[in-house]
């Protein structure tokens, strides 16, 4: 994935290295984390298979560069990908997975957890940074028109915050009355066995779970 996201970058223009780190970090980071040398190991790759060349530019007073520009395959490579029904199918979610067997830790853990998420935010400005990177980079590319596409990936990111945040005030609710219940627990009077408390906190736990609907 982040070799095409690298790929699809050059074809908005030749790029060097540098730049295409530079144009990356304004543009594809804010959805998709990516290392210095994880995109230079990729750029070595997609030249081997013929996907992109590499040209070298001597330049004085400076130091040479190596300018990379997408050949005939590779665009041909990028629209092949583009047009994978299989790639949007796969759905993992390390988030969902760790929060599933979050009742392995205490409750006070859990209420940590997701208020520390919540403060999380990858548009901390409300995507207007991001915004401004779209429209400046507008100007230097051959179809501006493709901009379109890149703000709606700005979009998702506002509205998915947004999502995020709702959701974890949600879940810091329910493991604070969870946390309430079991703090009112105590060894009083039994029916069958079991402590009226533990009754009413089985009756919240199954109140809250009878609230997700699918």
């Amino acid at each position: 994935m982040l070799r095409h996201g690298i790929l699809g970058l050059i074809s908005n223009g030749d790029k060097t290295g540098y730049e295409v780190m530079t144009v990356f970090r304004d543009s594809l980071n804010h959805f998709w984390k990516a290392q210095t040398s994880q995109i230079y190991r990729e750029l070595q790759t997609m030249e081997k298979a013929g996907w992109i060349s590499q040209t070298h530019v001597p330049q004085t007073g400076k130091p040479d560069k190596n300018v990379f520009s997408i050949t005939p395959v590779g665009r041909d490579e990028l629209r092949r990908w583009l047009r994978d029904e299989s790639t949007h199918l796969t759905f993992k979610n390390p988030l969902m997975m760790k929060t599933f067997f979050m009742g392995e830790l205490p409750v006070e853990e859990g209420i940590a957890f997701f208020e520390a998420l919540d403060s999380l935010s990858v548009f901390p400005d409300s995507g207007r940074q991001a915004s401004a990177n779209a429209d400046m980079y507008q100007q230097a590319i051959d179809h501006p028109e493709k901009a379109i596409y890149w703000k709606l990936t700005i979009e998702y990111g506002r509205r998915f915050e947004q999502m995020q945040r709702e959701w974890c005030a949600y879940c810091v609710q329910a493991l604070e009355g969870l946390k309430r219940m079991q703090e009112a627990r105590t060894d009083g009077a039994t029916t069958n066995g079991t402590s009226q408390d533990e009754h009413s906190l089985r009756r919240y736990c199954t109140t809250w779970i009878t609230t997700i609907k699918p």
